[in-house]
């Protein structure tokens, strides 16, 4: 009886072990659809929506290279025009604000504040992997998607305690996004409405981002999306950052 209950054990272990392999290679496949392209240009249409429903339009454009640099900058309207952030490896963000006329490095801890008045905090709109920041600890099937449940590794100074992403089975790509604090309670929601194929590459063209709490809510819309310009490491600089 006691070999029996031993094997038992091993075979449960063995199991949890596997679905935890299997759990990661859908997030390393997730990462390498959504990080595909060499590089990208995008022009996009942001609207910002108040808990009363009263909506403000935005544009910015946002500049991509391998999966660890992003520029992303707002164009209008004149009160938001040239703020932007800027993203780097090694866990670096600068944010500018022209008002001020100088940059500042945003510190990891500051990073779960909001992103000048939208549903997204710096966090959110840093480059950097899904699975250098996470830990895919369980998987499920839902109809034609994989639900992958993710933990914050001990490195990531974040707020959520856990992020639960539907990922379409068709093309790795996250269709929805649940992010939790760390009492277990839902706080956000980030949904890919429109999904498309652009040349080689899948990209969210249409999303929203949801704060649960505050009632509040962002739209992006990609107007435009250029694949492999041939960007360089010069364009994702604090001098191109604060550049006019």
């Amino acid at each position: 009886m006691k070999t029996n209950f031993l094997t038992v054990v091993a075979l449960i272990a063995t199991l949890n072990m596997a679905v935890a392999q299997t759990a990661a290679d859908v997030l390393k496949k997730m990462d390498e659809v959504i990080y595909a392209s060499k590089d990208q240009s995008i022009s996009i249409k942001m609207t910002v929506f108040d808990k009363n429903g009263k909506s403000s339009l935005r544009e910015a454009k946002t500049l991509q290279k391998g999966n660890d640099k992003r520029i992303f900058r707002f164009t209008s309207p004149a009160a938001q025009a040239g703020i932007g952030i800027l993203s780097l490896p090694g866990d670096v963000m600068y944010l500018y604000m022209p008002a001020y006329e100088k940059e500042r490095r945003i510190a990891s801890s500051a990073k779960n504040q909001g992103f000048a008045g939208t549903d997204f905090n710096y966090d959110d709109m840093e480059s950097k992997l899904y699975q250098e920041k996470y830990d895919a600890v369980s998987l499920k099937t839902e109809n034609n998607n994989w639900v992958l449940e993710l933990k914050p590794k001990s490195t990531n100074k974040t707020d959520y305690g856990k992020l639960i992403v539907t990922v379409g089975k068709d093309n790795n790509y996250p269709r929805k996004v649940q992010y939790f604090d760390k009492n277990g309670n839902q706080i956000k929601e980030l949904n890919n409405t429109k999904i498309e194929k652009k040349g080689n590459y899948w990209v969210a063209t249409l999303f929203e981002m949801k704060d649960i709490k505050k009632g509040t809510k962002t739209q992006m819309e990609f107007t435009s999306v250029e694949y492999d310009k041939g960007l360089k490491d010069d364009d994702f600089t604090v001098r191109k950052l604060i550049q006019k």
